[in-house]
């Protein structure tokens, strides 16, 4: 489906998606902060069935559809795409074309989309009974677009308890809980430093570490009722970098005058190094696990070539699993199932150490033995994958 050229001007770009979606926020505020003109619609518009499905081939979100017609899923691929067009609709870069800090911004948008999980369902669903009317409003607000409040509570209702099922699937129980919040809290205490001093992670400009940390703690963490009044109560730089994410980019009042860049010479600020810590404490033995079970699945499977999916039963999922992994973690095991798209953010990641410069290379390696990065940085992935029609197959 492509519109004509003189018609290309006229048309916006369609966010599909919801407000209480995690990876509709990485897109959105993407569009936002690129200062693009779009419009967002909920899953309950009749053209998602009709149409959006039927081109993305399963129920999902985010999707963007663009001027042009084409349909893109999957945030990260959204992302990646609007930081490919050419001017004048490429705008703000969220992508560093600096090496290091390709490394950096790329660590932060992994964890903030996977590594932020547990924390993100746990603080929606543990405490459920606390902001139970919002999510039945918000959840029915996917399903149904009419002006019936009944019907729509209704609506969320049907769907909660399936969302609010998959909790033992993240490891998320009373055991793991303590140590869950405690994380949250350790990651609250670490970003609300930084925050005095920058407007956004990189320092006075934008990336993909933003947009991957904003996804839980917009939709889940700074919106429902109560983790974000939790975020106000502890850690109010970061509520206000949160309203930040959902504004375009004018300078900020609070910051001295500044040049809206990252900072030059491919520098990484001090204060985040503390957050590349907790990082690689905190996702680092959940990746481990994952690949394991991942180089497990590819020797079970000797047989599996290029295009292949990646998968157990057959599933066709944008996020699949290969089964349950445990793995000790801040002093408990932790059950879950694993995460194959956690292993795909990581790979990025990897890629972009690989392409370090030798000089670069020597200040990486620094940088990861002062944060406690070189033994997880150090592990290799059995072997490549890509997305491929939405879904995740074998290099």
């Amino acid at each position: 489906m492509t519109m004509p050229a003189d018609l290309d001007h006229q048309r916006p770009y369609v966010l599909w998606g919801t407000p209480h979606s995690l990876y509709t926020g990485k897109a959105r505020c993407c569009l936002i902060k690129k200062g693009l003109s779009f419009v967002e619609r909920c899953p309950s518009h009749a053209d998602y069935k009709t149409r959006v499905r039927q081109a993305v081939g399963m129920v999902t979100f985010p999707v963007l559809e663009t001027p042009e017609g084409e349909f893109i899923q999957d945030s990260t691929d959204i992302v990646s795409y609007l930081d490919t067009l050419e001017e004048p609709r490429s705008l703000l870069r969220m992508t560093p074309a600096t090496p290091l800090q390709l490394v950096v911004a790329r660590l932060i948008d992994g964890f903030g989309l996977e590594g932020m999980l547990q924390a993100a369902m746990h603080y929606r669903w543990s405490y459920r009974d606390e902001q139970e009317l919002f999510l039945q409003t918000e959840f029915g607000r996917g399903l149904y677009g009419g002006a019936d409040r009944a019907v729509r509570r209704a609506a969320g209702q049907r769907v909660m308890d399936f969302f609010s099922a998959s909790l033992p699937a993240l490891g998320i129980n009373q055991q793991t809980a303590p140590s869950i919040e405690a994380a949250y809290e350790a990651l609250l205490e670490i970003l609300d430093v930084h925050f005095q001093c920058y407007p956004y992670l990189m320092g006075w400009r934008v990336s993909v570490a933003d947009l991957g940390l904003i996804a839980p703690m917009y939709a889940h963490l700074g919106r429902d009722p109560f983790p974000s009044a939790m975020m106000k109560k502890r850690a109010p730089n970061v509520a206000r970098w949160v309203e930040r994410m959902q504004l375009p980019n004018t300078p900020d009042g609070e910051y001295p005058p500044y040049t809206a860049d990252w900072l030059p010479d491919d520098a990484i600020p001090l204060t985040l190094e503390p957050l590349l810590a907790l990082i690689f404490k905190d996702w680092g033995p959940q990746l481990g696990a994952d690949l394991a079970l991942y180089q497990q699945w590819l020797d079970a499977h000797p047989g599996l070539k290029a295009g292949d999916l990646i998968h157990v039963n057959d599933q066709h999922m944008v996020h699949p699993t290969l089964g349950m992994v445990s793995y000790a973690w801040r002093g408990i095991q932790v059950h879950r199932a694993s995460a194959v798209h956690g292993l795909w953010l990581f790979q990025r990641v990897q890629e972009a150490l690989r392409a370090l410069p030798s000089d670069v290379h020597i200040i990486c390696t620094a940088l990861l033995q002062r944060s406690g990065g070189e033994a997880l940085m150090g592990l290799a992935m059995p072997r490549a994958m890509v997305r491929l029609n939405n879904l995740l197959v074998l290099k």
